[in-house]
């Protein structure tokens, strides 16, 4: 019988923002050299952006797109001319360069160690001209063998269905296929009601609502996986 230390695993899916890859100049940071550079008024906070990308991800087609709808979306509902976010994102999108991004501490090491034994994908939320420009910049495609852009490819995570493309990708069963991210709403829901086990990136302490079948502080922790340890 299989227990969550010795179970059989072949596929490993991962997220990307901030568990693979993270931008050398945070979007926070760009968006308040944006409104400094240009003398907009800051007229929404960047908490506000995150909250609503995935809604416009998932009806947008390109990332300068998506900033402008979600943008002018959140000017208007501050109480100003839907315009000017649009006139925003078009500074925005001078200012930050996709590609300007770096492969987390260990990234390399963990990559190209479990490369060697399992099939590995990419599962991860946003505009697919972006999120390729970021899997080329640091060269993921040395390891991985499908990405899925969820919100494009498939509706956005926490849908199970960017995780059963996935496993179908990789010619892999929903319950020998673990899914590594740091988000607790969108990598460990939308992997359990897939079938897959998860691991959560996270130093913090799971919460009731999401239950990750194994929990580690940094992504070198990977190795030794946590699924192939001692029970």
């Amino acid at each position: 019988m299989e227990t969550p230390g010795n179970k059989r695993v072949e596929a490993i899916s991962f997220d990307l923002d901030n568990t693979l890859v993270r931008y050398e100049r945070s979007p926070g940071d760009v968006l308040q050299a944006t409104f400094d550079k240009h003398g907009f008024e800051p007229i929404f906070s960047v908490e506000q952006y995150y909250a609503r990308y995935d809604e416009f991800a998932e009806t947008c087609d390109s990332m300068n797109e998506l900033r402008s709808e979600c943008f002018a979306s959140l000017a208007s509902e501050n109480g100003y001319e839907s315009q000017l976010g649009r006139d925003i994102a078009k500074a925005f999108s001078n200012e930050r360069d996709q590609s300007n991004v770096e492969l987390l501490p260990a990234a390399d090491r963990i990559l190209e160690t479990l490369s060697r034994e399992y099939r590995l994908a990419i599962v991860t939320n946003g505009a697919q001209d972006a999120q390729q420009q970021k899997i080329s910049a640091v060269n993921l495609e040395r390891w991985i063998d499908t990405v899925v852009i969820a919100g494009h490819d498939t509706p956005p995570k926490p849908s199970p269905e960017s995780f059963r493309r996935v496993t179908r990708s990789l010619n892999a069963a929903p319950a020998t296929t673990v899914h590594v991210g740091d988000s607790l709403e969108t990598d460990i829901a939308g992997a359990t009601a897939a079938g897959l086990d998860s691991v959560w990136i996270s130093e913090d302490a799971p919460t009731r609502e999401f239950d990750p079948t194994y929990r580690v502080d940094s992504l070198g922790d990977l190795f030794p996986s946590p699924w192939s340890r001692e029970p």
